[in-house]
């Protein structure tokens, strides 16, 4: 069997949601309201990744508060991007750099905050935050 054909079986058995996951990416769309500050806050309330070091499951609740230059983030695709860690063995710390870095490649905006707030696990509470600011 070839890689192309094994690739078209897998496809073929993944759910809808799985593909629209593993295919999605970050889009944007013009800001409408292009040279007025205004802050845009968004809340994923279930992010998931995997403990690199155990395995075990880690969520949280991702805040991203941004004020847009010339691109808005579309919501669909951001849900979809945040749902593809959902398997990915990352830290607490590199999930919240890795979507700030993502999320500024994409929209490149004026500003941007990103919260990781990880539910406790083994009596350990974690809140990592990052943030980007455009040079003028």
């Amino acid at each position: 069997m070839t890689q192309e054909t094994a690739s078209t079986i897998s496809n073929q058995s993944m759910k809808y949601g799985e593909r629209d996951i593993a295919e999605g990416e970050l889009t944007t769309f013009p800001n409408p309201r292009i040279g007025r500050r205004y802050n845009i806050d968004i809340s994923l309330p279930e992010f998931t990744c995997k403990c690199p070091f155990s395995g075990y499951p880690d969520f949280a609740t991702i805040y991203i508060t941004y004020l847009p230059d010339e691109k808005v983030v579309e919501l669909k695709a951001l849900k979809l991007y945040i749902n593809s860690y959902r398997d990915k063995y990352i830290s607490h710390e590199e999930s919240a750099n890795q979507i700030l870095d993502d999320f500024v490649a994409a929209c490149d905006p004026l500003e941007v905050n990103v919260k990781a707030h990880f539910s406790p696990r083994g009596n350990v509470h974690t809140v990592v935050e990052v943030n980007h600011r455009k040079d003028s």
